[in-house]
Protein backbone atom coordinates (compact mmCIF):
# COMPACT_ATOMS: atom_id res chain seq x y z
CA UNK A 1 0.00 0.00 0.00
CA UNK A 2 3.12 2.33 0.76
CA UNK A 3 4.17 2.77 -3.11
CA UNK A 4 0.84 3.28 -3.88
CA UNK A 5 0.42 6.25 -1.34
CA UNK A 6 3.54 7.89 -2.87
CA UNK A 7 2.24 7.95 -6.38
CA UNK A 8 -0.82 9.86 -5.25
CA UNK A 9 -0.18 13.85 -5.77
CA UNK A 10 -1.12 13.83 -1.83
CA UNK A 11 0.32 11.15 0.55
CA UNK A 12 -2.38 12.03 3.19
CA UNK A 13 -5.37 11.13 0.73
CA UNK A 14 -4.09 7.31 1.36
CA UNK A 15 -6.71 6.98 4.35
CA UNK A 16 -9.61 8.26 1.66
CA UNK A 17 -8.33 5.96 -1.13
CA UNK A 18 -8.53 2.75 1.29
CA UNK A 19 -11.84 3.63 2.51
CA UNK A 20 -13.46 4.02 -1.14
CA UNK A 21 -11.85 0.28 -1.77
CA UNK A 22 -12.97 -0.79 1.50
CA UNK A 23 -16.47 0.39 0.59
CA UNK A 24 -16.09 -0.80 -2.91
CA UNK A 25 -15.00 -4.05 -2.21
CA UNK A 26 -18.42 -4.55 0.26
CA UNK A 27 -21.02 -3.31 -1.61
CA UNK A 28 -19.57 -5.91 -3.82
CA UNK A 29 -19.31 -8.61 -2.07
CA UNK A 30 -22.49 -7.86 -0.70
CA UNK A 31 -24.67 -7.67 -3.93
CA UNK A 32 -22.65 -11.03 -5.04
CA UNK A 33 -23.81 -12.58 -1.79
CA UNK A 34 -27.20 -11.40 -2.16
CA UNK A 35 -27.65 -12.24 -5.67
CA UNK A 36 -26.33 -15.77 -5.26
CA UNK A 37 -28.66 -16.42 -2.53
CA UNK A 38 -31.89 -14.75 -4.27
CA UNK A 39 -30.63 -16.47 -7.59
CA UNK A 40 -29.52 -19.98 -6.06
CA UNK A 41 -31.41 -20.10 -2.43
CA UNK A 42 -30.73 -22.33 0.34
CA UNK A 43 -28.71 -24.45 -2.43
CA UNK A 44 -25.82 -21.78 -2.41
CA UNK A 45 -22.55 -23.14 -2.21
CA UNK A 46 -19.69 -21.71 -0.04
CA UNK A 47 -18.25 -21.37 -3.52
CA UNK A 48 -20.91 -19.14 -5.11
CA UNK A 49 -18.92 -19.65 -8.77
CA UNK A 50 -19.74 -23.70 -8.57
CA UNK A 51 -23.54 -22.96 -8.31
CA UNK A 52 -23.28 -21.03 -12.18
CA UNK A 53 -23.48 -24.71 -13.14
CA UNK A 54 -27.26 -24.22 -12.63
CA UNK A 55 -30.34 -22.96 -14.50
CA UNK A 56 -32.60 -21.33 -12.20
CA UNK A 57 -35.69 -21.38 -14.93
CA UNK A 58 -37.11 -18.17 -14.74
CA UNK A 59 -36.25 -14.81 -16.67
CA UNK A 60 -34.95 -13.12 -13.36
CA UNK A 61 -32.91 -15.70 -12.48
CA UNK A 62 -31.19 -15.18 -15.90
CA UNK A 63 -30.98 -11.55 -15.41
CA UNK A 64 -29.82 -12.46 -11.69
CA UNK A 65 -27.29 -15.13 -13.28
CA UNK A 66 -25.57 -12.57 -15.68
CA UNK A 67 -25.50 -9.84 -13.32
CA UNK A 68 -23.60 -12.14 -10.47
CA UNK A 69 -21.01 -12.96 -13.29
CA UNK A 70 -20.69 -9.08 -14.25
CA UNK A 71 -20.14 -7.93 -10.81
CA UNK A 72 -17.51 -10.64 -10.27
CA UNK A 73 -15.63 -9.91 -13.21
CA UNK A 74 -15.77 -6.64 -12.78
CA UNK A 75 -14.64 -7.33 -9.01
CA UNK A 76 -11.26 -9.37 -10.37
CA UNK A 77 -10.62 -6.63 -13.15
CA UNK A 78 -10.28 -4.02 -10.10
CA UNK A 79 -8.29 -6.62 -8.12
CA UNK A 80 -5.76 -8.34 -9.95
CA UNK A 81 -3.58 -4.94 -11.18
CA UNK A 82 -3.72 -4.51 -7.47
CA UNK A 83 -2.41 -7.72 -6.45
CA UNK A 84 -0.16 -7.75 -9.94
CA UNK A 85 1.46 -4.04 -8.88
CA UNK A 86 3.02 -5.68 -5.35
CA UNK A 87 4.00 -8.69 -7.16
CA UNK A 88 5.93 -7.10 -9.65
CA UNK A 89 7.32 -4.67 -7.62
CA UNK A 90 8.85 -7.27 -4.64
CA UNK A 91 10.07 -9.59 -7.66
CA UNK A 92 11.62 -6.89 -9.70
CA UNK A 93 13.54 -6.02 -5.88
CA UNK A 94 14.11 -9.55 -5.49
CA UNK A 95 15.83 -10.08 -8.81
CA UNK A 96 17.43 -6.98 -9.83
CA UNK A 97 18.11 -5.02 -5.81
CA UNK A 98 21.06 -2.76 -7.42
CA UNK A 99 19.39 -1.77 -11.06
CA UNK A 100 17.49 2.08 -10.71
CA UNK A 101 13.32 2.36 -9.91
CA UNK A 102 11.04 0.48 -11.62
CA UNK A 103 9.21 3.21 -12.92
CA UNK A 104 11.76 4.50 -14.77
CA UNK A 105 12.89 1.47 -16.85
CA UNK A 106 10.11 0.62 -19.56
CA UNK A 107 11.73 -2.48 -20.93
CA UNK A 108 12.58 -4.11 -17.37
CA UNK A 109 8.41 -2.86 -16.34
CA UNK A 110 7.30 -4.33 -19.70
CA UNK A 111 9.10 -7.45 -20.22
CA UNK A 112 8.17 -8.37 -15.97
CA UNK A 113 4.80 -7.51 -16.95
CA UNK A 114 4.67 -9.50 -19.14
CA UNK A 115 6.37 -12.55 -17.54
CA UNK A 116 3.98 -12.36 -14.68
CA UNK A 117 0.86 -12.66 -16.76
CA UNK A 118 1.97 -14.95 -19.16
CA UNK A 119 2.78 -17.72 -15.77
CA UNK A 120 -0.42 -16.58 -14.28
CA UNK A 121 -2.32 -17.43 -17.25
CA UNK A 122 -0.80 -20.40 -17.77
CA UNK A 123 -1.41 -21.49 -14.11
CA UNK A 124 -5.12 -20.38 -14.47
CA UNK A 125 -5.42 -22.89 -17.91
CA UNK A 126 -3.17 -25.53 -15.95
CA UNK A 127 -5.49 -25.63 -12.43
CA UNK A 128 -8.81 -27.16 -12.79
CA UNK A 129 -10.11 -26.58 -9.59
CA UNK A 130 -8.94 -23.62 -7.66
CA UNK A 131 -9.52 -25.58 -4.31
CA UNK A 132 -6.31 -27.70 -5.10
CA UNK A 133 -4.62 -24.37 -4.52
CA UNK A 134 -6.79 -23.53 -1.19
CA UNK A 135 -5.82 -26.51 0.26
CA UNK A 136 -2.26 -26.80 -0.46
CA UNK A 137 -1.97 -23.55 0.61
CA UNK A 138 -3.83 -23.85 3.63
CA UNK A 139 -1.94 -27.00 4.72
CA UNK A 140 1.34 -25.50 3.75
CA UNK A 141 0.30 -21.97 5.78
CA UNK A 142 -0.82 -24.27 8.62
CA UNK A 143 2.28 -26.31 8.91
CA UNK A 144 4.76 -23.67 8.66
CA UNK A 145 2.68 -21.28 11.39
CA UNK A 146 3.12 -24.10 13.37
CA UNK A 147 6.46 -25.98 13.44
CA UNK A 148 8.25 -23.54 11.08
CA UNK A 149 8.29 -20.13 11.60
CA UNK A 150 8.52 -21.11 15.73
CA UNK A 151 11.93 -23.24 15.18
CA UNK A 152 13.06 -20.46 12.85
CA UNK A 153 12.58 -17.30 15.13
CA UNK A 154 14.14 -19.53 18.48
CA UNK A 155 17.04 -20.59 16.02
CA UNK A 156 17.71 -17.36 14.69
Amino acid sequence: MHPIGFELAKPSEMATAVRIALLLCCVIYFSIGLSGYLLFGDSTQSDILVNFDQNAGSALGSLLNVLVRLSYAFHVMLTFPLLNFSLRTNVDEFFFPKKPLLATDSKRFVSLTLVLLVLSYIAAIVVPDIWYIFQFMGSTSAVCLAFVFPGAIVLR
